[in-house]
């Protein structure tokens, strides 16, 4: 085969013909098939036993790119772009067939040229990692690196960051930057940059039109609202979550409303929300979060043993992700349920051990009340907290973790279940329920 990764090709078996750019197969199945990118940005394989003829349509010229100076514009105001990794500044090199990073100035406006219109940019990458693999090390990282931003003069930071674990992140930055001055903006993409259906280009320019055209002035995620090219939301770092693998809308708000919704090419910002902190003269303090504290998140399911909670006695926090109202497995009613005995005497000596444990929703919508019942009665009494609690796990887990680096124990206690930045809702509307995705 002369054909070349890189080269647009036309595939002809007995069945049909596809074109699209020959890429480099998987190591595992390079002797068994050919790998090519169609123009919609998907990738097929084709059996290398099926193919009568591979026809060359172009051949892969590769392109040098100058690197070009990028005029300030003075009427404009100047946002940061800072990358953690994630698909949102990626493009695809046909040439190798992966993904490649593109974070300058220069390179971002080659994919995003609408920004230089909206902003002046600066743009670096901080660190290039997948989501999953962020520790609290990373979180005090990208604070700090804010910080720099904002007192060198930046309007407004967008953080681009892999979408999984995009809500830990803003809660953390929610809670570690205090006194924030200026809009922090947690950015991601659903969809890899190469497809049709990416939301990379809309969830970008909106979050940079929101920052240079609003007075707002506190870390939100800007990702779409609904699967259409429309609008985008505004959501609270604290107050939000990624609800769906894949879909373009899958962050929401939880028990709560998005504070608002942008389309950047109508110019339009529709405030859902009044009350909001506003831009100011504030001057920017970091809490950061002890890399060495221990959280960890249980789930609750039926059929649990004392021994799942015991394996957390060595931890600083334990969050529970409770059923229903927070019903706790505590409760010995016949003797299938001796275990539920254990499993209350095992919480009860994680907590005497000096380990925090707080119970946060499950069901991710609602607030929980511990009053209701007799086992959850039982369970504060041994020191089981969360009562009321409205936060989602995630944000009960970077919460507990932030306030055990910067207070003692018993203020743990007291300012857990205290609403700091906007965390805890004071009334849950039935509105704020997800009815439609």
């Amino acid at each position: 085969m002369n054909a070349k990764p890189g080269d647009s090709v036309r595939v002809i078996t007995k069945k049909e013909t596809t074109e699209g750019i020959l890429i480099p197969a998987p190591d595992l199945n390079e002797n068994d098939s050919i790998i090519i990118k169609l123009n919609n940005g998907y990738n097929i394989g084709v059996s290398k036993k099926k193919i009568t003829k591979i026809e060359i349509i172009n051949k892969h010229k590769p392109q040098n790119q100058k690197k070009k100076n990028i005029p300030v514009n003075k009427n404009l105001p100047t946002i940061s772009i800072l990358h953690t990794g994630g698909t949102i500044a990626s493009k695809v090199d046909y040439h190798t067939g992966g993904v490649v990073s593109r974070f300058t100035p220069e390179e971002l406006l080659g994919m995003f040229p609408e920004l230089k219109d909206i902003v002046n940019i600066r743009s670096r990458l901080m660190k290039n990692m997948w989501s999953q693999d962020m520790r609290f090390s990373h979180y005090n990282l990208i604070a700090k690196e804010i910080k720099k931003e904002i007192e060198n003069g930046s309007e407004g930071v967008i953080v681009s960051q892999g979408t999984d674990t995009l809500h830990y992140t803003s809660a953390a930055l929610s809670f570690i930057l205090e006194d924030l001055s200026k809009p922090v903006l947690i950015v991601g993409s659903q969809r890899s940059s190469d497809r049709g259906s990416s939301d990379a280009y809309l969830n970008l320019i909106n979050a940079a039109y929101f920052i240079a055209t609003s007075d707002f002035a506190e870390v939100g995620v800007c990702m779409h609202e609904n699967m259409d090219d429309n609008y985008c939301h505004i959501l609270q770092g604290t107050k939000c979550r990624k609800l769906h693998t894949s879909r373009r809308d899958a962050f929401q708000p939880v028990n709560s409303k998005a504070f608002a919704r942008i389309n950047y090419q109508k110019k339009d910002i529709q405030y859902i929300r009044k009350k909001y902190a506003k831009k100011s003269d504030n001057k920017l303090k970091l809490k950061l979060i002890d890399e060495k504290i221990k959280v960890a998140i249980l789930k609750q399911h039926t059929n649990m043993y004392a021994e799942q909670f015991l394996f957390y006695k060595n931890y600083d926090g334990l969050v529970i992700e409770a059923t229903g109202l927070a019903c706790l497995p505590i409760s010995k009613i016949d003797d299938s349920t001796q275990e539920s005995e254990n499993i209350k005497k095992a919480i009860e000596s994680v907590i005497k051990k000096g380990v925090i444990v707080v119970n946060a929703p499950q069901t991710i919508f609602g607030r929980i009340n511990m009053n209701v019942y007799e086992d959850q009665r039982n369970a504060q009494k041994i020191g089981v907290l969360g009562n009321l609690n409205d936060m989602t796990p995630e944000t009960t887990f970077i919460k507990l973790a932030w306030l055990l680096s910067n207070y003692p124990k018993e203020k743990v206690k007291e300012l857990l279940l205290t609403n700091l930045r906007g965390e805890l809702s004071e009334r849950i509307e039935p509105s704020d329920f997800i009815k439609e995705m």
